[in-house]
């Protein structure tokens, strides 16, 4: 006798990108699921996790979790407890594969961004909760949907609409000619063009066509109704600006200042350094941005700092070479190198270089090839300190506020520190500072404005009185610039894989606010 095992399929309940802490941040279900279900499920994830000695899936009275991290993220994949767990692994595997395909960096704020390309790649790789014979090659394509017969379409219809035009000229000429030869002739001009009495009484069906031939091209204007003569307001070109001038001059005379540009004003965190003017044929970012929340009573309650070394290569020549990276960082940073990169190299030399160091970076491309991560809650390594101290008196409040650089290496430029102020109360009276500072009734903010702060110019001060209560003044918010980059971390020099010969490189840094508040 012989017994045949019948083969055990993988039912997929859910597929879903998380957070560490178990929050959703795309999730697909394959099957009939509530969203309290599976909420409930990824928030019951990160929990059990400790539990299990596996370091793939874990399992509960229910359900099988099969996982893999992404950097802070979390890949995970819901199946029954039943399920083929190789298949399961092999299914995780592909799509942990599909999301770099559609974001650069596996941030929540990336996936979000790419969300809807993210579910539709993961509908080719599972159907009704069973794993589709695709691979990544076949989703790519897939999903980019590219269309033989959309093709044909719009091929056929630009050649309609280029016959369209040129029958369109065509008619106006003859109506052209038609005019002419009734000028020539003295008889009457046929009612076709114009907005005349003449044309008006001689028109009785059909469409006007002026004398001009109409360009597709150009967008079409509004038909202007014909009114009758007489005495009625016309349009008068420039009244709308004379109104604008009237109305600017009334808010000079308030005293607002009105800037002469006609762009969008600019927040506090749009401050970005200029681009170099010399760029070589290797040309390398060093970017940092800093996350940071202080309690307005002093600590440090979150500091997040992110860095990154981008690459950009537009010479072909240039396009096998390694990067040697001196790193003096004292604060701990977390470095991590892109999965191209040689790792050992790297770890044991400081260089970075390919893995296949036959193969080139590639061109004309912004490629991220090293980055780290620094998060504390240690009060020494707040860059810049700000203390206010809001006191109430008999009028209202006197606010005390000043900064102090701890980290004296760095240069911080365009610093701006944004104190709220109580609406309806007046601008405030301001009495010592160090700097500039600016009140902003409509948004409610005054504006305490510093040019430079090192070494040399490491600490100010700012007192101003207000009506409110000390809660009002809060949060502040800061932003600046910086040519110095946090963690001293930089590109030394650049050589070929061959020879190492050197290669002339140029460089950019810049230390950037994310977020900074004191709360």
């Amino acid at each position: 006798d012989c017994f045949l095992t019948p083969v055990q399929l993988s039912v997929l309940l859910a597929a879903a990108v998380c957070t560490k802490a178990g929050k959703a941040i795309v999730s697909r279900q394959f099957v009939e699921m509530t969203r309290t279900r599976v909420e409930g499920l990824l928030a019951a994830f990160p929990k059990l996790m400790g539990l299990g000695k596996q370091h793939t899936f874990v399992e509960t009275e229910s359900v099988r979790y099969v996982y893999q991290p992404l950097d802070k993220l979390y890949m995970v994949l819901v199946t029954t407890k039943n399920s083929n767990i190789l298949e399961d692994l092999e299914t995780l595997r592909l799509f942990s594969r599909v999301i770099p395909e559609y974001c650069r960096v596996l941030e929540e704020g990336e996936i979000s961004d790419h969300c809807f390309d993210l579910i539709f790649a993961f509908d080719e790789i599972v159907a009704l909760g069973y794993r589709e014979n695709v691979n990544l090659a076949q989703i790519r394509t897939f999903t980019e949907m590219d269309s033989h017969e959309e093709k044909v379409f719009r091929a056929v219809r630009e050649t309609q609409e280029r016959e369209a035009k040129a029958e369109m000229r065509r008619k106006a000429k003859e109506l052209q000619q038609i005019r002419r030869d009734a000028e020539r002739s003295g008889k009457k001009v046929p009612g076709f063009g114009g907005f005349g009495s003449a044309g008006m009484s001689s028109m009785s069906s059909g469409s006007i066509i002026t004398d001009t031939i109409i360009e597709p091209e150009k967008p079409k204007m509004a038909t202007v109704p014909v009114r009758p003569t007489g005495s009625s307001k016309a349009l008068k070109l420039g009244a709308r600006g004379k109104e604008v001038d009237n109305f600017v001059d009334k808010l000079r005379g308030e005293g607002e200042t009105i800037t002469s540009n006609t762009g969008k004003r600019p927040s506090l965190a749009s401050n970005v350094l200029p681009p170099p003017v010399n760029v070589e044929s290797v040309h390398m970012r060093v970017e940092e941005k800093i996350s940071l929340t202080c309690g307005r009573d002093g600590g440090l309650q979150n500091m997040e700092l992110l860095g990154m070394i981008t690459l950009r290569v537009t010479d072909d020549k240039v396009s096998r070479i390694r990067l040697m990276v001196n790193n003096y960082d004292k604060k701990g940073v977390q470095l991590q190198t892109h999965p191209n990169v040689d790792k050992k190299l790297f770890t044991s030399d400081s260089v970075i270089g390919l893995k296949n160091p036959e193969k080139s970076f590639p061109l004309d491309n912004d490629v991220g090839v090293l980055k780290w991560r620094l998060q504390s809650t240690d009060d020494a390594l707040i860059p810049l300190t700000i203390n206010c101290w809001p006191s109430e008196s008999a009028t209202g409040c006197d606010v005390n506020i000043e900064y102090e650089l701890q980290e004296e290496s760095l240069e911080l430029n365009d610093v701006v520190i944004a104190i709220p102020i109580p609406s309806g109360v007046g601008a405030p009276v301001v009495g010592d500072v160090d700097g500039e500072y600016k009140h902003d009734s409509r948004r409610n903010v005054l504006e305490w404005s510093l040019p430079v702060i090192d070494a040399k110019n490491k600490s100010g001060s700012l007192e101003f009185s207000v009506a409110g209560q000390p809660s009002d003044f809060f949060p502040v918010n800061v932003s600046f610039v910086s040519k110095r980059n946090y963690c001293d971390i930089q590109v030394a020099k650049v050589t070929h894989v061959e020879g190492d010969a050197p290669v002339k490189f140029s460089l950019e840094t810049s230390f950037l606010v994310d977020k900074y508040e004191i709360l």
